[in-house]
């Protein structure tokens, strides 16, 4: 496998991608049942998911409001040890207007993360607006993948992703 320095991120969203939540048009499966009462979703999580974005060769990275809970809770359920994960900055007056023009609270801190490493950043609020931004502000190659929340991550999407390191 290649060095870790080397390989591209991958950031990962969990609200969405692994948990999907919303409008569907089937019932959202339920993988394993959950006795946290303080994340009733958790069983939506399916455990196949881990080994799938393992297999992706990236180094994968918590970029969620779940923060470092998501290695207490979601790792264990997925079979990956435990991420790195991003601490979101307190907002500045620039990042808060940066989001009032339309851009993802997230992509600037995950381009200041990446520091110009190749990276894949998968969620389900991603804009035109925040590509364009990662295209100008960001040195290396980046894949910014919208995933629909209402089903979370599916074949399709692993596929767009392995295309694009396979380009890399």
């Amino acid at each position: 496998m290649a060095d870790p320095v080397l390989r591209p991120l991958l950031f990962l969203d969990v609200d969405g991608p692994l948990i999907p939540f919303g409008e569907s048009l089937q019932p959202h499966p339920t993988f394993e049942p959950t006795v946290d009462d303080a994340n009733p979703l958790l069983g939506r999580i399916d455990p196949a998911q881990g080994p799938r974005l393992a297999a992706l060769g990236c180094e994968l990275v918590w970029a969620t409001t779940w923060m470092t809970d998501a290695n207490d809770s979601i790792s264990p359920r997925l079979g990956l040890p435990e991420l790195p994960v991003v601490i979101w900055p307190d907002p500045t007056e620039i990042d808060e207007q940066y989001e009032r023009s339309g851009l993802h609270w997230k992509t600037r801190p995950l381009v200041a993360w990446a520091a110009g490493r190749p990276f894949v950043w998968v969620d389900d609020e991603l804009t035109d607006l925040d590509r364009a931004w990662v295209e100008s502000s960001h040195q290396g190659r980046a894949l910014l993948h919208a995933v629909d929340p209402g089903i979370g991550l599916t074949e399709s999407d692993y596929l767009a992703i392995r295309g694009w390191l396979e380009l890399g």
